[in-house]
């Protein structure tokens, strides 16, 4: 059998007795906490992305030798699963509204904003992230939003993933937007003023008549090639329609 993984006792550090409630148990007396580690990386993945987080980086930003740092966090794979997190943590959970389409959107609404806040969250990947406090505490949070409305308890978890989904969706559609405009230096409008010209001579003889006038159309009220916030409206109107008429009660 193999052994527990050691991150879990970092993860909940808090919950326990010292000396994993502190800081690190080996070495001299610690000059920062393991919060004030995972803290300062959430800060630079905010403030560079997260392919420029490295451990070596980390350390020079705390003042530490590489070497001390690995007292605090073993691996860079562990410090991304502290990350996450930690900064889950940060957000308040509003009170459910009593209104259960308003509950559901709100679900999603409150992952599409961390995964604004904290775009390097959506990068995250080949970590089990979801076993600490926070994470645990968010999961308890949405399936209180589903709790008593007809449900059994895997469809709970399945409606729960499904609009957490869809908000990371959306929210890696936008980030590609933004990450376009900075590598071309130009938004959408402006890149499509100049280059609508172009696309008519290449694209000349061809008939595109529904594209023509559907892209005309979003275009002209996106002012972009796409708009994320209505793609989240939108979406999680005909989410919620289906995860309620799906209901017994279609209520």
């Amino acid at each position: 059998m193999p052994d527990p993984d050691p991150v879990l006792r970092l993860l909940w550090r808090h919950s326990l007795p010292s000396p994993e409630g502190g800081a690190a148990r080996r070495g001299p007396k610690q000059k920062v906490t393991v919060d004030d580690v995972v803290d300062a990386a959430i800060d630079l993945a905010d403030r560079d992305g997260l392919a420029a987080l490295s451990m070596r980086g980390l350390a020079q930003h705390l003042g530490l030798g590489a070497m001390t740092l690995y007292t605090y966090v073993a691996t860079r794979n562990d410090l991304l699963v502290l990350m996450v997190d930690q900064v889950l943590g940060r957000t308040v959970l509003p009170a459910h509204a009593v209104d259960l389409r308003e509950r559901l959107e709100q679900l999603a609404r409150v992952q599409y904003d961390d995964y604004r806040a904290h775009p390097w969250l959506l990068e995250v990947t080949g970590v089990r992230a979801w076993l600490g406090p926070h994470m645990a505490d968010r999961y308890e949070w949405q399936l209180e939003a589903v709790e008593g409305i007809g449900l059994d308890d895997i469809e709970m978890d399945q409606a729960v993933t499904l609009l957490a989904s869809f908000a990371a969706g959306v929210a890696r559609a936008e980030q590609v937007v933004r990450h376009a405009e900075r590598e071309s230096g130009m938004s959408d409008a402006e890149w499509w003023e100049a280059n609508h010209e172009a696309l008519g001579e290449v694209m000349a003889g061809r008939e595109y008549p529904l594209a023509g006038r559907v892209g005309t159309a979003a275009g002209e009220a996106y002012q972009a090639a796409s708009d994320q916030r209505r793609e989240l409206d939108f979406g999680l109107a005909r989410i919620v329609d289906g995860l309620v008429a799906h209901l017994p009660d279609g209520s």
